[in-house]
């Protein structure tokens, strides 16, 4: 048995807190960004991902014009900081709607660190970063979809196996529904399995 939801007879706030406790669960897209006034703001995302491998661009979503979206529009660059569970309390903090005046590195006593390529600073204190510049944008309903091709990446050798980055030091947080927030929980290795390899049969675990 099953209960059914309609976006035709569900509220949008419904429906929305519907949709977001489904769609689970999100990464997170701390963006920095950085006013044509020079204020630099810090704001959680949880609608993100990769775009494209090639050129590599990341999106994330925007649900109504607000002041990331602005600024990256206005100076056509921010940068993606990596979310981790130790920093829970200060994401949530910056995701406060603030006025534009207020830096949320600094209501939430957080540190900058210089970007490489773009104006907008870094969190120092996120272990991994993606400097971005704007690629596009499109308009979808209420939200905007900002799409940013990364011109660096910079990661803390404390996480790095070689180079590639260690998800259980990289520890990131994701949204899930209401105000719930999400860690990694058991982490499990699995191959896929190559055409060549497929057995005929499909029987898990076996």
């Amino acid at each position: 048995m099953r209960s059914d939801f309609s976006p035709s007879t569900a509220s949008a706030r419904d429906f929305y807190r519907l949709l977001t406790a489904l769609v689970v669960p999100r990464p997170i897209a701390w963006v920095s960004s950085v006013s044509p006034d020079g204020v630099d703001n810090l704001a959680p995302h949880s609608f993100f991902t990769v775009a494209s491998t090639n050129p590599p661009i990341v999106q994330f979503t925007s649900v109504g014009e607000k002041d990331s979206l602005r600024n990256i529009t206005a100076t056509g660059e921010f940068v993606v900081n990596l979310a981790p569970a130790r920093l829970l309390e200060e994401i949530n903090a910056t995701g406060t709607n603030f006025p534009p005046d207020v830096s949320e590195f600094d209501a939430a006593g957080l540190t900058r660190e210089p970007s490489a390529t773009v104006r907008a600073p870094r969190v120092k204190e996120s272990p991994a970063v993606l400097e971005c510049r704007l690629h596009s944008v499109l308009l979808i309903g209420d939200s905007t979809l900002v799409f940013g091709e990364v011109t660096h990446a910079a990661v803390s050798s404390a996480v790095l196996d070689g180079s590639h980055p260690r998800i259980d030091m990289l520890e990131p947080l994701a949204r899930l529904g209401l105000d719930e927030w999400g860690t990694l929980g058991d982490i499990q290795d699995l191959d896929r399995i190559r055409l060549k390899d497929w057995p005929g049969h499909f029987r898990p675990g076996s």
